[in-house]
């Protein structure tokens, strides 16, 4: 029996819980991108970016107020920063629209030239980031590490194997819960979230209906603007912040809203957790998990892994094909077009 616990505390502490902490990160994400191709009708490529600049703002906000002695105890103080991060990376992101993406709306353009331009506009924000943080590393975690150590839970089960649960991982998960049912009822129950959703359906009609498109539009952008700076933030506190990570993000995040349905908010919920289990398992090596369960002498030699770590974006990229090529539209039926 406790050769099989230690099993368990093994995977859940290298596959389990660091899986459901990276897919409700992609899952925030995939939020994003998903609301804007649900109801502004196109593939929004600057969302990675959108998502290191939030975390930027927030660093910057982090160290103003580490200078200043200001924290919150065992909590890390970028939670501080992240209101005034938002507020700025809703800015910059109504600026984008106003100064790029409304000339293209007004003119009927079609979805590809939205795409381009959005490309551009990543270029734009990873220059940005670029240059006022740099290229490089940074670190602005603080408080204390972990909710558990793993001394501290090997002393409280006397299994040989521990289970650490950091704070980050358990501030993303709960994050991720609340944002999502807030997010869920705004959609369901509000008017405003109401008027979206029938713009997303039926443009023409909501336009007959007397819904605004320009305050539809708003309210997108702010909430994709908020989902990017909150998985940005989380991801950075987990992992660390280097801005081309964020960059090659792009790639898991779409892959979820696409595997979910693009367009569908719970597909992309969905989708996060099916990419983040997808590449933590497969990159898994699981030799001392299979030394606890198999009999003994029958223990293996080699690393007992599938892929490699290096192949983890190769994962995503499995599966975005796949489902492009099975069922374009997603598990969840998104949008095809």
């Amino acid at each position: 029996m406790a050769d099989f616990l230690n099993a368990f505390v093994l995977l859940s502490n290298f596959v389990i819980i660091p899986a459901a902490t990276y897919g409700s990160q992609l899952a925030l994400g995939a939020l994003g991108v998903t609301l804007v191709f649900g109801i502004l009708r196109f593939s929004n490529f600057a969302h990675g970016d959108t998502m290191a600049f939030g975390t930027m703002i927030t660093i910057l906000l982090t160290w103003w107020l580490q200078g200043q002695g200001i924290g919150l105890g065992f909590l890390p103080t970028a939670l501080l920063g992240i209101p005034l991060a938002v507020a700025a990376t809703v800015v910059f992101v109504l600026l984008t629209d106003r100064w790029v993406y409304r000339y293209h709306r007004v003119k009927k353009a079609p979805a590809v030239v939205f795409l381009i331009a959005s490309v551009g506009v990543m270029f734009l924000m990873n220059g940005i980031v670029r240059f006022v943080i740099g290229p490089g590393d940074q670190r602005f975690e603080d408080g204390e590490r972990f909710i558990i150590s793993v001394q501290q839970f090997r002393e409280f089960t006397g299994l040989t194997e521990g289970l650490a649960f950091r704070t980050s991982q358990g501030l993303t998960i709960v994050t991720a819960i609340l944002v999502v049912a807030v997010l869920f009822w705004f959609l369901e129950r509000t008017r405003t979230g109401k008027s979206m959703r029938a713009y997303s359906d039926n443009e023409n009609l909501a336009l007959l209906s007397g819904i605004n498109p320009d305050r539809v539009v708003m309210i997108t952008w702010i909430i994709a603007a908020t989902l990017a700076t909150l998985a940005g933030v989380l991801y950075g506190l987990d992992k660390g912040f280097r801005p081309f990570t964020y960059f090659q993000l792009l790639l898991p995040i779409f892959a979820a809203a696409i595997v979910g349905g693009l367009g569908s908010p719970l597909g992309a919920i969905a989708g996060g957790f099916i990419v983040a289990f997808s590449e933590v398992i497969l990159t898994y090596a699981y030799r001392r998990f299979f030394t606890y369960l198999m009999p003994q002498g029958w223990e293996s030699d080699g690393l007992m892994q599938l892929l490699s770590t290096d192949y983890k974006f190769a994962v995503s990229f499995v599966i975005l094909v796949l489902v492009l090529l099975i069922k374009p539209t997603g598990l969840f039926g998104g949008k095809s077009s």
